[in-house]
């Protein structure tokens, strides 16, 4: 029987023709939620773009459905573990609109330099103010780019282009990597320091505060720019309004807001930002790129083939799942937390895997450990399918080990980072179906991850092994009214007088409360994760 695909957003028309060669598609944009509830069900197939909510219960009611895809390349309007739990393949098109998003940030960065809207809207009622939009030239400025992934390695190699000295602050590139590009990498306040324009193109993590706060907007040079086309929730915009109102910007240029539409952000009619409606993949190319590039995966799904841009669920061999498919969530765990407790640039990845796991195809658990390595990081969503191709693309230097002995567990897969600041390795493992942390830079904890579906946020304290430590830790949690569900304490048998401790909390902690536990005697570090 041929298979059913409904389209309930508008996609270019060169997606659609590839879709109708091999299966029966249905047009039916401007769907309400509950007409689309009852037509899902009839369908294998899925497309939206941005408009169309996929939730929890269309995921239920779209009884057929083999594949979801997103024609762009966030995935934020579908409810993917839904589609997981009912092993549905979620798909998007991560680098379809690459360009035309690096345009965009460019074309703002000199629209921004020369206040091209303002005086094209001043000529267009009448005035003639050449001496009120004096500009400034890009040339032999420096940009600073957060956020080296496609997007910022594109927006980059434009910039240089126009002869501007260009920084970049991403810890997850390698310098040879950043070299070979012709930037500099540097930590984030001495980019914001150094940078007369900053362009945003990062990820975030749920629950984390902005890359961009008021913090950071004063550690910017007077006079400075900024340019976000990443997403909304990375700057503190009433922080930036602040910013602009005492001078200390002269001025921004936004095509992403914390809320859409932003039709009454005040940001949006300040004189000094140039505002537009989320235009990054509005070209003509990057919707008849995205379009082909869902319609083929959605194609190759359907026909049981590898999808090259799989969110959630990467085909593996039936003999090597039941080996190794139960660890990848150990994997992921050990990955996220070596990522958010490393600091430095990174030089080195090396995925150690102890046990009968390493007698099996551990491609899956590669996947799974650099998906948990980039998440907090970057947009990349890394699959059994595209694992070495983000590896290549990023430059990363990643060395695989393979161990019989894994005592005292049956298996372990161990994550550690080399970085310029030393590094870290964080080791997980599989106890009664759940994914546990069992090792943080050599301390022995037993840190259980969350249910599936589920995030958990963490404190990781490194303090002297003394009495007392715990108590002050909890008594200041508990002056915070932050709720502790679990707690661990490890300690190494080297004589260091050395402990971690690591807490469940029921929040994200604001810098100042993360200020005020470490200024705790014998505390000598904290960092929060999420896992």
């Amino acid at each position: 029987m041929t298979a059913r695909i409904l389209v309930a957003d508008p996609i270019a028309q060169e997606g659609v023709d590839l879709l109708a060669r091999e299966c029966d598609v249905d047009l039916r944009p401007g769907l309400s939620a509950d007409e689309l509830l009852a037509a899902v069900g009839d369908y294998e197939g899925l497309l939206v773009r941005s408009q169309t909510r996929v939730t929890a219960e269309v995921v239920v009611a779209g009884e057929r459905l083999r594949v979801i895809a997103r024609a762009g390349a966030g995935v934020d309007n579908i409810d993917v573990d839904a589609a997981t739990e009912r092993g549905i393949v979620v798909v998007n098109a991560p680098v379809g609109n690459t360009v035309s998003a690096a345009e965009l940030a460019v074309a703002l960065t000199l629209a921004l330099s020369r206040h091209v809207p303002a005086a094209a809207a001043s000529l267009a009622a009448g005035n003639w103010e050449r001496q009120r939009f004096l500009g400034v030239e890009v040339h032999g400025k420096t940009a600073g780019v957060v956020g080296l992934g496609q997007v910022g390695t594109a927006v980059a190699r434009r910039l240089l282009a126009f002869d501007m000295s260009v920084l970049a602050h991403d810890p997850f590139v390698p310098e040879e990597r950043a070299h070979s590009l012709g930037v500099q990498l540097l930590e984030l306040p001495e980019l914001l320091a150094a940078s007369d324009f900053v362009t945003l193109h990062s990820t975030l993590t749920p629950g984390a505060p902005p890359v961009i706060g008021e913090a950071e907007l004063a550690l910017m040079k007077p006079g400075a720019r900024l340019i976000n086309t990443a997403r909304g929730s990375l700057v503190d915009e009433q922080a930036l309004l602040e910013a602009l109102e005492r001078g200390q910007l002269a001025g921004a240029a936004l095509d992403v807001f914390h809320e859409e539409p932003a039709t009454g952000s005040p940001l949006v009619g300040h004189p000094n930002v140039l505002a537009t409606p989320h235009l990054g993949a509005s070209t003509q190319e990057a919707q008849e790129r995205v379009a082909i590039d869902v319609a083929q995966d959605v194609l190759r799904v359907l026909d049981e083939q590898p999808a090259l841009a799989a969110v959630n669920a990467p085909f593996v061999d039936p003999t090597s799942l039941d080996v190794v498919g139960p660890y990848m969530a150990a994997a992921d765990m050990a990955g996220r937390l070596a990522t958010q407790l490393a600091s430095g640039q990174l030089e080195t990845i090396r995925i150690a895997y102890r046990g009968e796991i390493g007698n099996h195809d551990v491609t899956p658990l590669k996947a799974a450990a650099m998906a948990g390595l980039l998440a907090p990081i970057s947009d990349e969503h890394v699959n059994l399918v595209s694992v070495n191709n983000v590896i290549e693309h990023r430059g990363l230097h990643v060395v695989e080990e393979k161990h019989q002995d894994a005592s005292p567990f049956a298996n372990l897969i161990t994550v550690q980072v080399t970085t310029s600041g030393g590094g870290i390795a964080v080791s997980g493992t599989l106890e009664h179906g759940r994914p546990y942390a069992v090792e943080v830079d050599g301390f022995s904890v037993r840190v259980p991850g969350p249910p599936p579906g589920s995030h958990q946020h963490l404190l990781v304290l490194q303090n002297e092994d003394r009495p007392g430590r715990i108590g002050a830790v909890g008594t200041a949690l508990g002056a915070m009214d932050v709720n502790i569900s679990s707690m661990d304490v490890g300690e190494r048998d080297d004589g260091s007088g050395k402990a971690v401790m690591v807490l469940a909390v029921d929040r994200v902690l604001p810098p100042e409360q993360i200020a005020e536990l470490a200024a705790i005697d014998g505390i000598e570090q904290v960092v929060q994760a999420q896992v």
